[in-house]
């Protein structure tokens, strides 16, 4: 049992989501995501076509698929016509962990 839970937490703390906290990222995500992506990561159908951009749903298989370090480069260097988002990586890590709790 003390394996198991050692082994865990290694993994997590390797990954990077051991201590991201997903209700300071819905306010991260809220203060600079929502306004283009919408409260539930949907998108905003208006933005993307002003942009003349497609947005994934933020809570799709595909998106959900990427690995934090993907997500990480996608949220600070930018996306297609998304431009880099300026926050801590605390930030970061806080932002995905919200991102991975949207259906």
């Amino acid at each position: 049992m003390k394996l198991i839970l050692t082994t865990t937490i290694l993994a997590m703390v390797a990954t990077g989501s051991a201590f991201a906290d997903a209700a300071a990222g819905k306010a991260v995500y809220t203060a600079n995501c929502e306004k283009c992506h919408a409260a539930n990561g949907e998108g905003k159908a208006v933005i993307a076509k002003m942009l003349n951009a497609t947005m994934k749903p933020l809570g799709s298989a595909e998106v959900k698929a990427k690995s934090d370090a993907a997500l990480t480069k996608d949220i600070t260097e930018g996306v297609g016509k998304m431009k880099p988002v300026k926050i801590s990586g605390e930030q970061v890590k806080d932002v995905i962990a919200y991102v991975r709790t949207l259906k």
